[in-house]
């Protein structure tokens, strides 16, 4: 096993097409700081590209960060275009204040379904969003006992990983 892991994510990142829409979004309506933006010219797979990051800042240090290129061309090479699924999503956790926050100005933005949406999880509540680059952001809060809720989780080093690779491949384990 290794034993040195990364000390924190440092940044999330996603292309963009409008930087203005997304800086309304993640300041406006979801709170988050504009921190840093970056501009750079790099060799970067056989060309020379021209791109800008912004960083919007997490509570933790991190970011999440959003980079436009110059180039048309380019920025329809690298996204941010992917099919729509909920299953492709970053998720940050917040506190009840901070959700209900967030809820109030989605609605008031003239958000709803399928462009926001809440699941009750049981271990946690969930307010999905899809940004402006078709992104979804997930914004969880924890149940309060969380950790009592977890207990359906399955050792880590048991047997039972083998029955659960085998459940999922053909069915219930006898």
């Amino acid at each position: 096993m290794i034993q040195t892991q990364p000390r924190e994510e440092d940044h999330v990142t996603q292309a963009e097409t409008n930087k203005a829409l997304v800086r309304k979004f993640y300041e406006e309506i979801i709170g988050l700081p504009l921190l840093a933006t970056w501009c750079e010219r790099d060799l970067l797979f056989g060309a020379e590209r021209t791109y800008a990051h912004c960083f919007f800042g997490l509570g933790d240090g991190g970011a999440l960060a959003f980079f436009q290129f110059a180039e048309k061309g380019d920025q329809e090479q690298f996204g941010p275009q992917m099919p729509f699924t909920p299953f492709h999503h970053i998720a940050l956790n917040v506190d009840r204040e901070t959700q209900a926050g967030i809820e109030k100005r989605l609605k008031d933005a003239g958000y709803q379904e399928p462009q926001s949406f809440v699941l009750e999880h049981g271990y946690c509540r969930s307010v999905y969003v899809t940004d402006p680059n078709g992104m979804i952001v997930e914004f969880t809060l924890d149940h309060p006992e969380v950790d009592a809720e977890l207990d359906f989780l399955l050792p880590i080093g048991t047997e039972y990983f083998a029955d659960l690779d085998l459940a999922w491949l053909v069915g219930p384990v006898p």
